[in-house]
């Protein structure tokens, strides 16, 4: 199972491209026989069916520093892991999937656009109470996050040189909201993104925070990884976004000149559209673990995940 593979690799900015060479390891006169040497193992692995299109595995070689080891590691555990995410890897995860537009129409989870000539991390705006709690459950929203985060691995230089932002707004998040955010799911889904996902998360800051929540929310975290830990910040001051995404890039509703959120919806909806068959041909990638030849390459030490696929909760000082 090969899927298309286009010979072309997309140049980077010069800015961003600085920033590889510098912070990623990255030759660019040796990128494409990079990618070439990660098909070609991938190709002979007989356990693993995986994507081949060049920006997929060049995202993973970024995600690991250009490091081949590393890179085929990830892979492997891109694909080997999700088994044991049933709640998000599942049969909605497709661009047509009623569910799936339904939460994309809601704008719970917003993309934003970022100038040309900026070198800074992807930023995606989560709105934790814009959605219905009788009708979605919390890993409905990650599962569209997962599919928009995996579109990002393959197209958003951003992020995969500089990674990722996540800005939580908490505006008229209630109790139930927070009760129905599934800390179980939310720890393992992390450490997936931690260890299976080539984009680096560079922080997930929590913003207009209701006053009440501040403290409980603080002690929410004991639940995340140690590193995951360092990257986030809790605020309840409505400017504090600011601080992080430049207004000019931030729709009306923000305080921002770009548009409008039902603008941000149209284009993700449109982008969604746009790879509809890569979310079809993804049914068919995965791994046999039958069929695998050495051992998983990861130590299980390394991992949150038993070999068989199966969650370690950490333990929680």
């Amino acid at each position: 199972a090969v899927s298309m593979i286009p010979q072309l690799i997309r140049p980077l900015s010069e800015g961003l491209q600085k920033v590889a060479i510098e912070e990623l390891n990255e030759v660019p006169s040796r990128v494409e026989s990079d990618v070439a040497a990660l098909r070609e193992w991938l190709q002979k692995q007989p356990h693993l069916c995986s994507c081949l299109d060049n920006q997929f595995l060049l995202s993973f070689l970024r995600g690991s520093k250009f490091s081949l080891e590393k890179a085929k590691q990830k892979i492997d555990r891109f694909y080997s892991l999700q088994p044991a995410i049933p709640e998000v890897f599942n049969e909605h995860r497709l661009a047509d999937d009623p569910q799936v537009l339904e939460i994309i129409r809601m704008g719970v989870i917003l993309r934003i656009p970022l100038d040309k000539d900026d070198v800074g991390p992807a930023v995606t705006i989560i709105r934790a109470g814009g959605y219905d709690l009788n009708k979605f459950k919390f890993q409905d929203i990650i599962r569209v996050g997962s599919m928009f985060g995996e579109i990002m691995m393959l197209e958003d230089d951003n992020a995969s040189v500089s990674g990722y932002l996540e800005i939580m707004d908490m505006t008229g998040v209630t109790g139930a909201n927070l009760f129905a955010l599934q800390p179980q799911l939310l720890s393992k889904f992390s450490a997936y993104a931690d260890e299976a996902m080539p984009t680096r998360q560079k922080g997930i800051h929590f913003i207009n925070v209701p006053r009440a929540f501040e403290v409980g929310f603080k002690s929410l975290l004991g639940w995340f990884p140690g590193k995951v830990k360092e990257r986030v910040s809790v605020s309840s001051d409505p400017e504090a976004i600011f601080e992080r995404i430049a207004k000019h890039n931030l729709p009306k509703e923000y305080g921002g000149t770009k548009g409008t959120i039902q603008d941000i919806i149209a284009s993700m909806e449109a982008k969604l559209s746009s790879y509809r068959s890569y979310f079809e041909e993804s049914k068919h990638f995965g791994t046999n673990e039958k069929l695998r030849d050495e051992p998983a390459l990861f130590k299980p030490e390394e991992s949150h995940f038993g070999l068989d696929g199966s969650f370690r909760q950490l333990v929680i000082d």
